[in-house]
């Protein structure tokens, strides 16, 4: 069968990004659409189709382009006659059509998030710009109807699938994305496979801090992790990149405890800082998180918010904590109770969310076929997931 793999926009690092490897990987002789690609290396031995938008500076605004993404999706032409779409969707990718002179392919929509700018702006500030309030009743029923013509939906949580009876008014099944958990337990310390640079780094670290990691992004809110450092007298490491790196150095700089901030590391240098942390701290109301999985895949005990998908992957004192408040007693008991956590039994927890399991499951649902049953016995319990 021939097929599509469409997604939003293709960036350098995102777990989205992750998710979409592993869609390629399944389906390798898939076309990919996106509106445009910034990481033209990523799939070298795929076509990537880009939108009119790629050759504009619209790419570098997404807030501006954001009117502009449903209509173009929609106007988008298959020139190949598909039989699918798998379609990987947290904005507006999936009101892609790509309907063929004779007949429209069936449309699979794996499903990160409803559009968080529109239907969600109190979890995302980014959708409380004047612009995005402006446009968001059009887009919602835009974004409605466009859910409606999906063959099938997958979300990434149960926390993404109510979002999604709430929204859009369908059921969905539920697929947990892929983490590289095999790949990450099979070096014991990942701090061998770091270049030069990167060991110096980590060995100029405190022996014992505290770990954020993600988009410097406001709602990842890892000027919380900063906070959380500064209540309990431990040093912070922030990992990644984006808009607000400027301010995140200013708190830093202003931060009564040590504060590191080591930008855009490599997923080798993010293994190796996993596995030193005493604990993640990961504060936002996440879809389903996929860098807390990693942690706790390296051994790291993760706190977390009590609301959001992240509450599916963590098992209550076996893996980590989940709490209401990244202040107070809430936090300063969390980090206490960390240390006792077993790394072994951490590791364990979350192997059930290991890329093959991903990969099977999207097979099984695109082409109709049963899950192996190996896999399907790795399915987490109701007991496992209520901890």
């Amino acid at each position: 069968m021939t097929g599509l793999i469409v997604h939003e926009w293709i960036e350098k690092q995102g777990g989205a990004e992750r998710v979409l490897d592993q869609m390629v990987r399944t389906f390798p002789d898939s076309d990919i659409a996106s509106l445009w690609n910034d990481a033209p290396d990523r799939f070298k031995n795929t076509r990537v189709f880009e939108s009119w938008m790629s050759k504009t500076p619209l790419r570098s605004f997404k807030a501006i382009a954001l009117p502009l993404m449903s209509a173009t999706w929609r106007s988008w032409r298959a020139s190949t006659e598909y039989d699918w779409i798998l379609v990987s969707s947290y904005v507006f990718a999936h009101h892609a059509q790509f309907r063929h002179k004779y007949y429209s392919p069936r449309k699979y929509v794996y499903v990160h998030t409803p559009a968080r700018y529109i239907w969600a702006p109190e979890l995302d500030p980014r959708g409380d710009s004047v612009l995005a309030r402006a446009v968001s009743p059009s887009l919602r029923w835009l974004d409605h109807a466009a859910a409606r013509d999906a063959s099938s939906l997958a979300a990434n949580s149960k926390f993404v699938s109510e979002r999604i009876q709430r929204s859009w008014g369908r059921e969905s099944r539920v697929m947990y994305p892929p983490v590289e958990v095999a790949h990450i337990q099979e070096e014991k310390d990942w701090a061998n496979r770091v270049t030069a640079a990167e060991q110096d780094l980590l060995e100029r670290l405190p022996d014992t801090f505290l770990l954020g990691a993600s988009r410097f992004v406001e709602y990842k809110a890892l000027d919380l992790v900063i906070d959380a450092g500064a209540q309990v007298g431990l040093p912070v490491v922030l990992a990644g990149s984006g808009p607000l790196a400027r301010y995140l150095v200013n708190r830093a700089q202003n931060a009564s405890v040590p504060v590191t901030i080591i930008s855009a590391p490599s997923d080798q240098l993010l293994y190796a800082l996993y596995q030193r942390a005493l604990a993640f701290i990961f504060p936002p109301v996440e879809d389903f998180g996929i860098m807390p999985v990693e942690a706790m895949a390296a051994g790291c005990p993760v706190i977390v918010n009590r609301r959001g998908g992240t509450t599916e992957s963590v098992s209550t004192a076996v893996s980590g904590f989940k709490i209401d408040n990244f202040s107070g007693a809430d936090l300063t008991n969390a980090i206490s109770a960390v240390a006792s956590l077993n790394r072994n039994e951490i590791q364990a927890s979350v192997l059930r969310f290991n890329s093959q399991r991903f990969r099977a499951e999207l097979k099984s649902w695109i082409e109709g076929q049963e899950l192996p049953t190996t896999l399907a016995a790795q399915e987490p319990s109701h007991a496992q997931l209520s901890r």
